[in-house]
């Protein structure tokens, strides 16, 4: 028989008592959730990025959904693209051909994430951008935030919400250009460099 030394705090393993929900690892990820482009479709970038918690260390267990319109700005109408599995029910993964706009992506060990989607078109007086929701352990309320994209620096001068933060703040919701269609998008949820969130009324 094992004994456990529970006068050392860290040689006791956690119970469920000890940790903060709710957990997000259970039937919501799906086969493909960060497949959101068609494939081989000619617009598809890829964006990833850490989730961090206000420490600064990567959340190995967050969701980030997001959604945006398709290259010209519209936003996508379809039914969906997921393909089920007729005998056991469960999800196979996305058809590769209608665009929905919408995937939801889990972080992995590292707190890391990615997702190939469509590159957002313009709408209305906004500079292109995706939406993005972010879930994470002790969070009970989702966050809601933005992806602006860069390489039009003179919509993202202009665009609405941008133009009223100063611009610290407004770094945070600019992804970083990678190269070869590849942005980078980092997650703060709280402390130095914290994300810009969106309160909806």
């Amino acid at each position: 028989m094992t004994k456990i030394d529970t006068s050392r705090p860290r040689s006791v393993l956690p119970t469920p008592s000890h940790t903060v929900g709710p957990f997000y690892g259970h039937a919501l990820p799906f086969p493909g959730g960060g497949d959101i482009a068609p494939v081989g479709h000619p617009d598809t970038i890829t964006v990833q990025g850490y989730v961090y918690d206000g420490e600064g260390n990567p959340l190995p267990d967050a969701f980030v959904e997001l959604w945006g319109p398709d290259p010209d700005g519209r936003v996508p109408r379809v039914d969906g693209s997921m393909r089920r599995d007729p005998a056991a029910g469960g999800h196979l993964g996305r058809n590769g051909v209608e665009f929905t706009g919408w995937g939801r992506v889990q972080t992995d060990a590292a707190g890391h994430w990615h997702a190939r989607t469509l590159r957002p078109g313009a709408r209305g007086r906004n500079a292109p951008y995706l939406s993005a929701c972010v879930f994470a352990r002790g969070l009970l309320v989702h966050l809601f935030t933005r992806i602006y994209l860069p390489g039009d620096e003179a919509a993202l001068t202009v665009d609405p919400l941008l133009a009223r933060l100063d611009e610290a703040r407004r770094d945070t919701l600019i992804a970083v250009d990678e190269g070869r269609g590849t942005y980078r998008f980092d997650i703060r949820l709280q402390g130095q460099g914290e994300t810009v969130f969106l309160e909806f009324q």
